[in-house]
Parts: structure tokens; C-alpha cells; sequence
């Protein structure tokens, strides 16, 4: 307690006891066997729910403007959350050889702390996530002839920094759009509800999105594994909002505001 009130909020406390819930996890003995299984009992540890959080999410216009002002190669990756679905550590730790005929191939994401590559959090994070053209002509076109190195860099040719990338560029994009500050998954929210609306199969969504099953019916949903029918609906769906069209290769420290992207409409 602090001041007679709660020091930490819910979803911090969460996080505290998840991680010490990982480190007890780890503790095994030569033959693979937890040394000290437990079941953790939340109630008993009276453990504060998680309630009225702040989820927010962009509209299609909002993006389509958002993509418009940002500039050079953070209108590409803000088009990409928004197209893809991609959580943020997963974008800024795509290299040039994930990327590959509209397939991104995602199998790393960054960590927020050490900006260093780490396996994502649960196996469904491996997978496949299928571009619509226009998102991939706009991706292509900014990676340009390279052949290797981190899709979205910095002047170093270092991957971008989560937390400097919403300080420096984002914050003050939706600042000048009179937009309340906001993290990077109100994309992500953006495109699993866009696709819902478009009654995409929720197997789709799911794999798309690298969620873990929900039902037996879910573990027996194969749709991920059909590439054919994956690029048909990616296609078919579209994104909802007005992608650059193609981004000159520039600098990755030019200024947000260069006026190097050319968008099209009519998705």
C-alpha cells in the first residue's frame, strides 16, 4: 500500500505473480520433473480481478489518416499492424529473408525491455500471416533490393526501439491528430475486429493472429494449414483502410513528416 491505496494496479499485479509463476515452473530436476508443483489458487491468495481495462481501437479512417501523415517506413509498419494483425515485437523483429511472396513468416518477436530477439510466448506465435497486395507492394517496395537485415530500422540498421518508437513518433502523431495517446495493439483490435465483421472463419482469425485454442474444436481446425484458401480470404477481406501504395527507400532516420509515400484508394 502506498498512501493508504493500492501501490501496484491489478493488471501489474497479474504480471508480478505470472512471472514468478514462470520462474517456479522452471525449476526441474535432471529427469525434466517440476521440483516444486504447484496449484495456484488465486482466490485463496486473494488475487485483484482485472476489470474495466482500457482497450482501445482505431477506425478505418483513423488509420487511413494515420498512414497518410506518418511518413517514409512508420506509415508502412503502422499499415502493417493494422493489415496484419501483428503484435508490435513481432513487426519490429521482422527481418528481410520473413518476408516473402505476400507471406510473412513470423517466428521471433522483440523483447520490449532488452530490444533483443526472443521466441514468442506460446508456439501458436509461430506461423504464417498472409498480406493483401497492396500492403505486400508497399512492404516489398520498402525493403527494396536488400536481402537481409531488419525490415524497420534504425540509423544503425539496428531494429527499432518499442518505447522510443512511441515517445518520437507515434505519441506525437496522434497528439497532432487530437487523438488520445494509445498503445500499438489498438491496431491489432482494429484488424481482429475487422475481420470478424467480415465473418472470416474464426480458425482464420485465430491462426492470423496467433491465438491459442479456445475448444477441442478449435484443436481440430486445420484452415492454417491450407495456404491456397489462407491468401483467397486474405485477398478477398482486404483491409478496411488505405495503404501506401509504395515508399521510396529513405533514410531510417528521415523526419515523420517526409512526404515520400504514395497511397491509393479503392480497398
Amino acid at each position: 500500500m502506498k498512501d493508504d491505496k493500492p501501490h501496484f494496479s491489478p493488471k501489474t499485479i497479474m504480471h508480478y505473480v505470472g512471472v514468478i509463476k514462470a520462474v517456479v515452473a522452471s525449476v526441474k530436476n535432471e529427469n525434466g520433473e517440476a521440483l516444486f508443483p504447484i496449484t495456484w489458487d488465486h482466490d485463496f491468495m486473494d488475487l485483484p480481478e482485472v476489470t474495466k481495462q482500457n482497450t482501445p481501437v482505431f477506425t478505418a479512417d483513423e488509420i487511413t489518416t494515420i498512414v497518410a501523415k506518418a511518413g517514409g517506413q512508420f506509415a508502412v509498419l503502422y499499415a502493417l499492424l493494422a493489415g496484419s494483425g501483428l503484435r508490435i515485437g513481432e513487426a519490429l523483429a521482422l527481418q528481410v529473408s520473413d518476408v516473402k511472396d505476400g507471406v510473412i513468416n513470423v517466428h521471433h518477436t522483440l523483447c520490449k525491455v532488452t530490444n533483443e530477439l526472443q521466441s514468442p510466448k506460446t508456439k501458436n506465435g509461430v506461423r504464417e500471416v498472409d498480406l493483401h497486395s497492396s500492403l505486400a507492394v508497399a512492404l516489398h517496395s520498402l525493403i527494396t533490393n536488400r536481402e537481409t537485415g531488419f525490415v524497420f530500422q534504425n540509423e544503425n540498421g539496428g531494429p527499432l526501439h518499442q518505447s522510443n518508437l512511441l515517445r518520437r513518433e507515434f505519441h506525437p502523431l496522434l497528439r497532432e491528430l487530437k487523438r488520445e495517446a494509445c498503445g500499438f495493439h489498438s491496431f491489432r483490435r482494429f484488424r481482429n475486429t475487422f475481420l470478424r465483421k467480415a465473418r472470416v472463419p474464426d480458425g482464420l482469425i485465430q491462426y492470423w493472429l496467433g491465438h491459442a485454442p479456445q475448444s477441442m474444436t478449435d484443436t481440430y481446425d486445420k484452415v492454417g494449414e491450407d495456404l491456397e484458401f489462407r491468401r483467397f480470404t486474405a485477398e478477398q477481406v482486404g483491409l478496411g483502410f488505405v495503404p501506401p501504395a509504395t515508399c521510396k527507400p529513405v533514410s531510417p532516420h528521415s523526419p515523420r513528416r517526409a512526404k515520400n509515400l504514395v497511397a491509393v484508394s479503392g480497398i
